[in-house]
């Protein structure tokens, strides 16, 4: 008899098939840990719900929060999961609709059509989550999500259902174990993620050969999210489009309702486009510099090769054992001396490192963790590593150690930002390494920012992006060769 093949998470033809197994092993990896802490009780996470524009019966497209992707891969809104710590099985519970919904959203799918898609053998209905939590929780309590995403200062929505007062509830023990697992990546993680990434980088190619002066940076974001979602069927972004041009490269997170990436690209600028998509949860975050014209001026070129050397510094640096931090501080070190070399700077480049002069510059950290959100956790967990309240590593989003299976961005940039430069040039500590005379000319520069996707391994750092990045290929790609090179 034929082995029944079982229901894989994909968007059709061509794009990646997500098995069940992805999920399964992230649930033993949680119970394992979870029963070395002798948390031997009961997990339960609320999946997320469809949001409404305001007062109107019109939601936002739906995003299944992350937490509940990572446990149980479910794509569904209104959902509860629950995993019992001691047996290792996990609970599927999702809403009991209408009869009236087959009529205006599809189908009525029964409990064992969900059972098959996510192939988790209990399933239930939400109304009846009190009474089976009463039969696996007994006198245990639920371990449930809680307190602040170290990265975004938001805090976890608690679950909230009919009957919850009649459990005792440990809201302290769960995030900071899971947290810390989902920093490590499973190799079916890595092969979504590899997925994303590659997606991505071939729509960020096709951007830099449509991307011309006179268009707008909007229907150059078209054209990205148009190859993600009908090539790599990616429906999701993993954050706002980023598609500065000229000035707009200087604005870190351009593309906001403020700035709707709206200026036409003209042939002296500099485009800075940062953008990723994400595909059943997991997501890139890719940045691409390139000039409008398709060559690069001599300035162009200054900036950009500093900012491509702090990059590839990092790059040949990161490995199991190092500083996260230390890798900031290497960056900027290079970018300081590079924009020394171009004219820009003098003095000491470790007196400049003391001073915080690469803030002025390069404001942002470093880069971050990366996975089911765009900013991934882990960053500080528990309080540890302990944040650095100095300019430029106060802005890094995780100071860790590197060890394998992290995933995270190398993202140097360099930036000519007027409110920095000015309150550089007016603080006696800075303007001493300034020259002024050649940062004149850069005001109404933008900014480059070179971004890639790294894996840590064993034996170091592997590059997950595949785009052109030195000015020799830029140029090369925007002109129509090597078309082989990313096949």
């Amino acid at each position: 008899m034929a082995q029944e093949i079982k229901h894989k998470l994909c968007m059709g033809p061509n794009t990646l098939e997500i098995s069940p197994e992805l999920f399964q092993l992230n649930r033993k990896r949680l119970v394992e840990a979870l029963r070395k802490q002798n948390l031997t009780s009961v997990v339960l996470l609320q999946g997320g719900s469809e949001i409404p524009f305001y007062d109107t019966d019109t939601s936002y497209l739906f995003r299944q929060e992350s937490y509940f992707t990572w446990l149980f891969g479910v794509t569904e809104a209104d959902c509860y999961g629950v995993v019992d710590v001691q047996s290792g099985e996990a609970h599927l519970f999702v809403p009991r609709l209408p009869e009236a919904y087959a009529v205006w959203m599809g189908p009525l799918h029964t409990l064992e059509d969900f059972s098959k898609k996510y192939d988790i053998g209990n399933v239930y209905y939400t109304n009846e989550l009190t009474t089976v939590l009463k039969k696996l929780a007994k006198n245990s309590e639920l371990l449930v999500l809680s307190g602040v995403n170290s990265d975004s200062g938001l805090s976890f929505k608690e679950p909230t259902f009919d009957g919850i007062e009649e459990f005792k509830v440990n809201n302290k023990d769960l995030t900071p174990i899971v947290a810390d697992l989902r920093v490590y990546k499973t190799d079916l993680e890595l092969e979504v993620i590899k997925y994303v990434v590659e997606v991505s980088s071939a729509a960020h190619r096709k951007v830099m050969r449509f991307a011309k002066p006179g268009l707008f940076e909007y229907q150059c974001e078209a054209e990205f999210l148009n190859h993600c979602y009908a090539v790599g069927g990616c429906r999701h972004v993993g954050y706002t489009c980023i598609c500065g041009s000229g000035v707009n490269g200087a604005v870190l997170h351009y593309g906001h309702a403020g700035a709707p990436n709206n200026y036409p690209l003209k042939e002296t600028d500099m485009c800075l486009f940062d953008m990723g998509g994400s595909y059943f949860g997991y997501t890139a975050d890719i940045t691409c510099s390139f000039p409008a014209s398709g060559k690069f001026t001599p300035d162009q070129k200054m900036i950009y090769e500093a900012v491509l050397a702090a990059s590839l510094a990092v790059f040949e640096a990161a490995k199991p054992t190092v500083s996260w931090r230390d890798m900031h501080v290497l960056a900027n070190r290079v970018l300081l001396e590079k924009l020394k070399e171009g004219g820009l700077l003098k003095g000491d480049v470790t007196e400049m490192l003391a001073a915080g002069l690469a803030a002025t510059f390069q404001p942002h950290g470093l880069g971050h963790f990366m996975g089911l959100d765009v900013h991934d956790v882990g960053g500080y967990l528990n309080g540890q590593p302990e944040r650095c309240d100095k300019p430029g590593l106060k802005n890094l989003r995780t100071a860790r150690i590197l060890d394998e299976r992290m995933v995270l961005t190398i993202e140097p940039g360099c930036y000519f930002i007027d409110p920095l430069l000015d309150a550089a040039l007016s603080d006696e500590k800075l303007s001493k390494f300034l020259v002024p005379e050649h940062l004149k000319r850069f005001r109404n520069f933008g900014g480059v920012r070179i971004e890639d996707d790294v894996v840590i391994t064993k034996e170091g750092c592997v590059n997950l992006t595949k785009v052109p990045r030195t000015v020799e290929e830029i140029e090369n790609w925007i002109a129509g060769k090597d078309n082989e090179k990313y096949n």
